[in-house]
């Protein structure tokens, strides 16, 4: 197994070479391993995200919205034995990820420079939603990519992409909103692995704008496995990875609503996460569960480029969470 960091998907992810139980158990490698395409998308007045995910057990198909106005917002899921009717495709640089009931329908296409994201979710909070995004993938934009080892012989191969310029229309009942790359910004999260069965992990993200016009988003997280090996900590300015080392984050899993507090002991990163809504989505299939609160908020403070350029953030709006689960 390859361990690390890059700015690109480098790697094959070939799940189906691996080996960890003994072959007369074989058959329960499929539950240790989890794929999911999460995307996002960032308006001046919402987040709308789409995901499609197969954990072993169970898949799951959802949808929600958050309104940064009145901070209401709404999620629907479909979860389906088995992860029956989802596909997902090998790799992040190919292929299409789809699931469709007949009513319900997310499909997700990977083109040379953009990706396409379908959603037709007829029964959403009592009203139709429908979306058809486009983000724009130019070649020369940058991911964050790591390969980190969980124990031994599991893993996790993620790639994370923010700033992705955003074009389309998303409709709520008769609200629709029209995206202009000018104002809104996309981002995915690209995930295959071999988990253990108890995990947890704390991931952060913004993708957002600079007074002079470039786009700024960030990226950082621990608890995925093995962090000692690679971190997936970025700041993503216009288009391009700076590295970032280790991050401390400080905030209370007692009221995950106070403010929180990112910090690089080099002094690149020092940034206050003040979230204005908290979203908390609870999953119970018995021998799978799970508890995401995932604060929207925004964030201030500073973090240093590569070239030693002060980036300073002043109410960057994005994300904090933290999600435990036994699956």
């Amino acid at each position: 197994m390859q361990v690390g960091w890059a700015r690109a998907p480098l790697l094959d992810c070939n799940l189906e070479q691996v080996r960890f139980y003994p072959r007369l158990f074989r058959f329960l490698q499929r539950f240790r391993i989890k794929r999911w395409d999460y995307y996002g998308v960032t308006t001046p007045e919402r987040f709308f995200s789409a995901t499609l995910a197969d954990l072993g057990y169970a898949g799951q198909a959802f949808v929600y919205t958050v309104d940064f106005t009145t901070g209401a917002y709404h999620e629907e899921t479909i979860t389906l034995p088995l992860g029956r009717g989802i596909v997902l495709p090998r790799n992040s640089t190919a292929g299409d990820s789809y699931f469709s009931d007949g009513k319900t329908a997310l499909r997700f296409e990977v083109r040379e420079d953009e990706r396409r994201l379908s959603v037709t979710w007829p029964r959403f909070g009592g009203q139709p939603l429908s979306a058809e995004i486009v983000l724009a993938t130019p070649p020369a934009h940058q991911s964050t990519v790591v390969v980190i080892p969980i124990g031994r012989r599991r893993f996790y191969y993620n790639r994370k992409m923010n700033c992705l310029p955003a074009r389309g229309w998303l409709q709520i009942g008769s609200e629709r909103s029209e995206l202009s790359p000018d104002t809104c910004l996309g981002n995915l999260d690209w995930g295959r692995g071999v988990w253990e069965y108890r995990s947890f992990w704390v991931w952060a993200s913004a993708s957002g704008f600079l007074p002079d016009g470039r786009t700024v988003g960030l990226n950082l997280g621990f608890g995925f496995g093995d962090t000692s090996a690679a971190t997936e900590n970025t700041l993503i300015l216009n288009g391009r990875i700076h590295k970032l080392g280790q991050v401390d984050f400080s905030y209370d899993p007692a009221d995950f609503r106070r403010a929180w507090r990112m910090t690089a002991p080099d002094g690149r990163l020092d940034v206050e996460f003040v979230p204005f809504v908290e979203r908390v989505a609870r999953t119970n299939l018995l021998v799978i569960t799970s508890e995401v609160h995932q604060l929207f908020g925004r964030y201030r403070g500073r973090v240093v480029a590569d070239d030693g350029e002060v980036i300073p953030l002043m109410g960057l709006i994005g994300f904090a969470e933290e999600h435990r689960a036994r699956w």
